[in-house]
């Protein structure tokens, strides 16, 4: 095509009768064809005609071909110079370099990005293309909310938009999500004004934008009144159904797919994974590989044995391992490592390393999965043994070594590897970070706390809500509940997550500042964040130490408004709490609703209430408990020897030392026995 048109040019060039608009409009095709072929020089060629014809000081539409030809092959600074050295610009020069910028990826996108929006406040005469052009390059490098913010402005304006603005901006509706619901009715009221709803581009994404903020009213209306459907309108709303769990509509939804392909496949799997339908996943997995010709990708297969492995379902993910084998799917790194990351989640790690065995070593992946399975089954040594045999590192193998260490109380190791991966280059992320400084709350390095604290502020690290919480747990176990305290109220207002408020109201807690922990809690519970159980644990370890029976009793059921189950440590909390304050007997009641079985730490606080409070058959059942669960539990004997003491009955106290050195102990017949 390039070749034709340059060929009509040239012969025009030396033809008797050509005009000069003849050469102009000659030369303008000529350039629209070399912007779409392969090489640039067919184009530089054209350039230097236009100077020595004097067409580029005197035709707009030439210097403005010239402009879009530098842009399509990525010479930004060539464009800029033309769109500089204009005698005259129009609205079109003005887009063409927009639209350059928006495009070009020869350094940082987010660069461009903001140099393509000064380009545009400096438009004179903002057009249709214009705000679309914009709108759609906000929209396509991450700006939903600046992207739907222009669309206001292009309203206001009073510009029109096309089937391509409206396509875009509702695309920016979906990524925000429930968040501008409103923007998303805004748009779609423009569109039905505008006569635009019709076009499948927008109807699609009209039905994408209410699946994503779970209006399925009108999702639904959308959908049912559209004239045309392709593959991508079913799936937008199949998608919509199988992530907010509906996964009976998915499931009808699927069925009257015309056209299936392999986004549709993998939204009804991926349904059936996130509605805990494991057995239903695999059955349509089968299915999906015997009547779809592609290969299923990666992503797809990757959560389904992810879902095996929440689950441990060892058959089933072995049944699907197999079928991933004779589909020849498992040489993909990622699969690869995620199903070493099954066998290792299942507790079955030679299976695990068999895998690794059988496979390529040179995936990064894998060595990563294997360690972090080997640490999830608490094989330190052989991680690290792994670890150190790697060919190559990233950020998550240091990462993940690191949180080994952290997480099986090698605080000093954790510190240690840290330091080494400084003299590597690899910069630690926000992971990394987090299990840094929970070695260093385990150890009470303040100083290295407050250096990691410096490092994040200094190389710009972002503080999400993990890492704060990282930061506050860290400063409150080091001891300075001030830190934590002054870093809270930093990050408060713009936290997303529970966890900055569960550090610092259990960091409180943990210092014995009930009143302080408490206080916050009533802030979040004003706040659209929700507390989850290790808030409450936080909360009921505040009344424990303050000995506030009444308010602990209340939280404590106030767990169930939002559907929280007590485990066992907020009911080790509450005993503790009854204990300490002389209500033995709702304790005693209290474990007997438990539903699991009390544990170490429940049958100690019980025995050291009863010894507190005089209570010498609570405390005798309470330490025959202990016995049973932890023969060896010396402390616990110590306690009993106490609370005979106390209450005077010397004879006791002599058999439980007895017992004490000889490893048992037998009460006479009548009378309570600890074993």
């Amino acid at each position: 095509m390039c070749n034709v048109a340059l060929e009509t040019f040239t012969n025009l060039i030396y033809s008797q009768g050509r005009t000069r608009l003849d050469l102009s409009r000659s030369l303008v095709a000529a350039l629209k064809s070399a912007a779409s072929s392969l090489s640039l020089s067919p184009g530089v060629q054209l350039h230097a005609f236009s100077i020595k014809s004097g067409l580029l000081c005197s035709n707009l539409f030439v210097r403005n071909g010239l402009i879009h030809l530098y842009a399509r092959f990525g010479h930004l600074p060539a464009a800029r110079r033309l769109f500089v050295s204009a005698p005259r610009l129009d609205t079109a020069s003005w887009n063409i370099l927009l639209a350059a910028h928006l495009r070009s990826t020869a350094t940082s996108p987010d660069l461009h990005v903001r140099q393509a929006r000064y380009l545009f406040d400096e438009i004179p005469r903002k057009d249709r293309v214009s705000f679309t052009t914009m709108i759609m390059g906000l929209d396509q490098h991450g700006y939903a909310a600046e992207a739907v913010d222009l669309f206001r402005d292009m309203m206001v304006a009073g510009v029109t938009p096309n089937e391509v603005t409206l396509a875009s901006v509702i695309a920016s509706c979906c990524r925000l999500g429930t968040r501008v619901a409103s923007a998303g009715k805004i748009v779609h009221d423009v569109a039905v004004k505008c006569g635009l709803d019709e076009f499948i581009l927008v109807a699609t994404n009209l039905v994408h934008a209410y699946a994503v903020s779970l209006n399925f009213e009108d999702a639904e209306s959308i959908f049912n009144e559209m004239p045309e459907k392709n593959t991508v309108t079913w799936n937008v709303l199949l998608k919509g159904y199988a992530k907010a769990g509906w996964i009976k509509q998915a499931r009808s939804l699927f069925e009257r797919i015309p056209e299936k392909d392999l986004v549709s496949w993998g939204t009804i799997i991926g349904g059936y994974v996130l509605s805990d339908s494991l057995k239903e996943a695999i059955l349509a997995f089968r299915e999906m590989l015997r009547k779809v010709d592609s290969r299923p990708n990666e992503v797809m297969l990757v959560d389904i044995v992810s879902a095996c492995s929440r689950r441990n379902a060892i058959n089933e993910g072995q049944q699907l391992h197999s079928v991933i084998v004779k589909a020849g799917l498992d040489c993909h790194p990622f699969v690869q490592a995620t199903i070493i990351h099954f066998y290792a989640e299942c507790g079955l790690m030679e299976l695990a390393f068999l895998q690794f065995r059988c496979r390529n070593h040179e995936s990064i992946s894998s060595w990563n999965a294997l360690i972090a399975g080997f640490i999830r089954n608490d094989e330190v040594d052989a991680a690290r043994y792994m670890f150190d045999r790697m060919p190559e590192r990233d950020v998550v193998s240091w990462s993940t070594m690191i949180a080994g260490y952290a997480q099986n109380g090698h605080h000093s190791l954790a510190l240690e590897l840290f330091d080494v991966m400084q003299t590597t280059g690899i910069q630690p992320n926000e992971i990394t970070l987090v299990c840094v400084l929970s070695a260093i709350a385990g150890c009470g390095s303040l100083e290295q706390g407050k250096w990691v604290h410096d490092y994040i502020k200094k190389h710009d690290v972002p503080m999400t809500d993990n890492l704060s919480a990282g930061l506050i747990d860290m400063y409150a176990k080091c001891g300075s509940v001030h830190n934590a305290i002054q870093l809270f109220g930093d990050v408060r207002g713009r936290s997303f997550k529970v966890s900055p408020w569960n550090a610092v109201i259990c960091g409180l807690a943990m210092h014995g500042h009930a009143k302080a922990s408490l206080a916050i809690f009533s802030d979040l519970l004003r706040t659209s964040i929700m507390p989850n159980s290790i808030t409450f644990l936080g909360v009921l370890s505040a009344c424990c130490h303050a000995g506030l029976v009444d308010i602990g009793r209340e939280y404590f059921k106030t767990m169930r408004v939002y559907d929280l189950q007590p485990n066992i440590k907020h009911y080790g909390c509450m005993v503790d709490l009854l204990g300490r304050t002389g209500k033995l007997e709702e304790a005693d009641g209290l474990i007997a609703l438990m539903p699991m079985e009390p544990d170490v730490i429940i049958w100690g606080s019980m025995l050291a209430a009863a010894r507190t409070h005089g209570k010498i058959e609570i405390g005798e059942r309470a330490a025959e408990r202990l016995a049973r669960l932890d023969p060896g539990h010396g402390a616990s004997r110590v306690l009993v020897s106490n609370m005979y003491a106390d209450a005077g009955l010397w004879d006791d106290v002599s058999l439980v030392r007895r017992a004490m050195g000889s490893g048992g102990l037998k009460k006479a017949a009548g009378q309570s026995s600890i074993i």
